[in-house]
């Protein structure tokens, strides 16, 4: 696709403001983990309810949103949201869609596909877009079911801002510069397997620090590590026992976490494949028996924040087990007051304790 000058004054534009705060805010970025939001906030996928919020931890209000709540894709719309993550002032997007028989989804027939990746701004514009709203594709500028996306300012072999994209339905790793171009990509587009270069509906892929690129390989129930140049490095599966592998982190611990869906557990493991500590999230009185956590992330303060989707709650834990601090209600979908429904993701804004920074890496 072609781009218009608007869209490139509009990506201009985006890059110089992303350089000013990259140069406000190198300190900062240059440490693994840094809060860079003194009130904590939290930035979660609400994917049902079709939109990200921004909530205050102290006082569970929301206190910003994307998303009209609309099953229909488009500037103002997002659906069955994934994943987001702030970039300074900006917020990246994956609008996955949402399969037919799932709530946030008037089309149970068909679905309510989005298949877009973009970054908005406080004021609710999209600056940035990979892919076409509602079509899914493996062409130029098309994308299909991407579930998580990651900006980086830097790749092996590659300077310049680019987006990392887990493009799930065509079973692919891509990463796209902001000229819309694929520079890079792990997993043969439309082939699932388990083979030299092959994934099996892929969930997330996280940069870690040496330059290898980690990959939560869901259908495969397996979490690897791979060299820039597609070899495999390492493969983690819990001694055999993960099913589902919804997402994978590397701790500074040089643990790695990971997101065990089928499960309904969060796992960590050392070096070697062991298993360090775990949690599960089907335990408490009056939970979902089988509520398919989907993400799992070890914040600076060495509690878990885990999106515990079809428990419709974000919560946080101690390393003992216990909870700290809940968004939504057990077990209970909603939009009002402290209410989400099926949440995908959850981060506290400016930490980055385990996951791939942006702007410097």
């Amino acid at each position: 696709m072609t781009s218009t000058p608007r869209q490139k004054t509009l990506v201009r534009h985006l890059l110089a403001a992303m350089v000013s705060v990259l140069v406000a805010s190198s300190a900062l970025y240059s440490l693994p983990a840094v809060a860079q939001n003194d009130n904590a906030h939290i930035l979660i996928a609400d994917q049902f309810n079709n939109r990200v919020i921004e909530i205050n931890r102290f006082t569970h209000q929301v206190v910003w949103h994307f998303g009209n709540g609309s099953d229909i894709p488009g500037p103002q719309s997002v659906v069955g949201v994934n994943d987001a993550e702030r970039i300074g002032p900006f917020t990246l997007i994956s609008g996955t869609g949402t399969p037919p028989g799932l709530p946030g989804c008037a089309d149970t027939v068909n679905g309510c596909p989005d298949n877009r990746v973009f970054i908005v701004d406080q004021s609710d514009h999209i600056l940035w877009q990979y892919g076409q709203a509602g079509v899914a594709g493996a062409g130029p500028n098309q994308l299909n079911t991407p579930v998580h996306s990651l900006y980086l300012n830097s790749f092996p072999y590659h300077l310049g801002p680019h987006v990392l994209i887990t493009d799930q339905g065509n079973q692919r790793i891509i990463l796209v510069n902001f000229g819309r171009q694929i520079v890079w990509q792990y997993g043969t587009t439309g082939t699932a397997g388990n083979g030299a270069n092959q994934l099996n509906n892929p969930n997330s892929a996280e940069v870690l620090p040496n330059g290898h690129i980690l990959i939560a390989d869901e259908n495969n129930n397996r979490v690897i590590e791979i060299r820039p140049n597609g070899t495999i490095f390492k493969t983690f599966t819990a001694g055999g026992t993960v099913s589902g592998a919804a997402f994978a982190s590397r701790l500074p611990n040089g643990h790695t976490l990971i997101t065990d869906s089928n499960n309904n557990r969060i796992v960590e493991v050392d070096g070697n494949d062991n298993v360090t500590w775990q949690y599960f999230t089907n335990t408490q009185a009056g939970s979902n028996p089988s509520p398919l956590p989907t993400r799992a992330i070890r914040l600076s303060n060495g509690h878990t924040l885990i999106s515990d989707q079809f428990n419709n709650r974000v919560i946080e834990i101690t390393m003992g087990k216990q909870i700290v601090f809940q968004q939504g209600a057990l077990n209970v979908a909603g939009d009002g007051f402290n209410q989400l429904n099926g949440p995908y993701d959850a981060k506290v804004i400016g930490d980055f304790n385990g996951l791939t920074p942006p702007f410097v890496f």
